[in-house]
């Protein structure tokens, strides 16, 4: 149980800090989202964990502070941490080739037309594939569309029942959208650093997480499938169709099982809860350790936690100006671009479904925002609630 302290004592204004309350229950009461969960943590305590809404709407279940999200993207920091673990133990190096651990990747080569592949300039990195700049492609869900997407959405690359053995064997047989290291282009690099640390320690993605993370740090509710017992904390996914702006998603677009699935999805497949994710955002904060467990160096989230990216492929970043990226995490670099509150330096992730989380090391502040939307941006949410947030702050 997660005890919620007096806000004042941690640098809030307490009547200012309920405003996100009343900022999240209208869009519930507006019918633009079924629930919500908010959680903000300052100097390692936490001073706001409300609910609001429900699980689901047709049974009429109200949201649950444990209820279990769907948290898609917020898996990449997770999974680029699990990769920086094992580069701590000398096993792999960011220059490295990712043709070193994965042979197929050798035969790689260039989209240019429908006749015509290019061979590639060079091979793409660890580092490549740390900061989105390795030439993949997401199909559909590519920042920057491009005529190679459509071969990715043909290639079924989110079936439940592959294994990541089998996603990435049907990556390397699609060409690449860019050379390596000419583009920031979000895509499926991520499920690929899944499978380099199944290869590189020996052990399932699923096991490595519950070992080597989720166990030291105690999220008992974070993994790849929804044992039966939790099935009925999963809160429903909602989303626009043609019957109206709030309607059921199922499948989710993904076609994605998260009760049997065979695919551990190091790109989004994770569910979890608010609790859970505080966990893993509260050792990042703590530059790698939490409560004793220290699972990474400090120099090591120093390194993920600032912008990687030079000016030129700045200008191809998605999310807008103001943004940087680092080694699998956004980063805050300029806060009068962004465009809304917050401080250099500061770093976190969001997922498909409206789920969004922030850690701001110069305010020694966590934000937490869970929801189950899509499509993505449907609602300004996320800069809402960070607005609520950072307004309370006084001290």
């Amino acid at each position: 149980m997660i005890e919620v302290r007096a806000a004042r004592e941690f640098g809030f204004a307490a009547e200012r800090l309920e405003r996100v309350g009343e900022g999240m229950q209208r869009y519930v009461d507006q019918n633009k989202v079924a629930g919500i969960v908010t959680l903000v943590a300052r100097r390692g305590s936490v001073v706001h964990f409300e609910k609001f809404g429900h699980q689901d709407l047709a049974s009429g279940k109200p949201m649950a502070l444990d209820t279990i999200f769907r948290i898609y993207s917020m898996t990449k920091p997770i999974a680029s941490v699990a990769l920086m673990m094992l580069f701590e133990h000398g096993l792999v190096r960011l220059t490295d080739p990712v043709s070193e651990y994965i042979p197929a990747f050798k035969d790689l080569q260039v989209y240019v037309d429908e006749d015509e592949r290019a061979d590639l300039e060079r091979a793409i990195t660890v580092y490549d594939l740390m900061t989105h700049t390795a030439g993949f492609s997401y199909g559909d869900y590519a920042t920057t569309q491009m005529p190679v997407d459509k071969l990715y959405d043909q290639a079924e690359l989110w079936s439940s029942h592959i294994t990541n053995q089998d996603m990435v064997r049907r990556i390397a047989a699609l060409p690449l959208a860019n050379q390596p290291g000419k583009l920031w282009q979000y895509s499926v690099a991520t499920n690929v650093i899944g499978y380099l640390v199944e290869v590189i320690s020996g052990m399932s993605l699923g096991e490595f997480f519950e070992e080597k993370i989720f166990k030291p740090l105690g999220m008992q509710d974070t993994a790849f499938n929804v044992p039966p017992q939790a099935l009925d904390r999963l809160a429903t996914l909602y989303g626009l169709t043609e019957n109206g702006p709030l309607e059921v998603l199922d499948p989710d677009p993904w076609a994605y099982d998260y009760v049997h699935t065979r695919l551990q999805y190091a790109g989004g497949g994770l569910v979890s809860t608010a609790a859970d994710y505080l966990r893993f955002a509260q050792m990042v904060l703590n530059k790698g350790e939490l409560d004793g467990a220290r699972l990474l160096g400090r120099k090591t989230v120093e390194l993920m936690t600032i912008n990687h990216l030079p000016p030129a492929l700045l200008a191809t970043l998605e999310p807008p100006p103001g943004w940087g990226f680092g080694l699998g995490f956004g980063v805050a670099m300029d806060v009068a671009q962004l465009g809304m509150m917050g401080s250099v330096g500061q770093h976190g992730w969001s997922g498909m479904a409206e789920t969004d989380f922030w850690i701001d090391p110069q305010e020694q502040l966590i934000g937490i925002l869970l929801l189950q939307y899509m499509p993505f941006g449907a609602h300004p949410i996320a800069s809402d609630f960070k607005t609520l947030v950072y307004q309370a702050l006084v001290d």
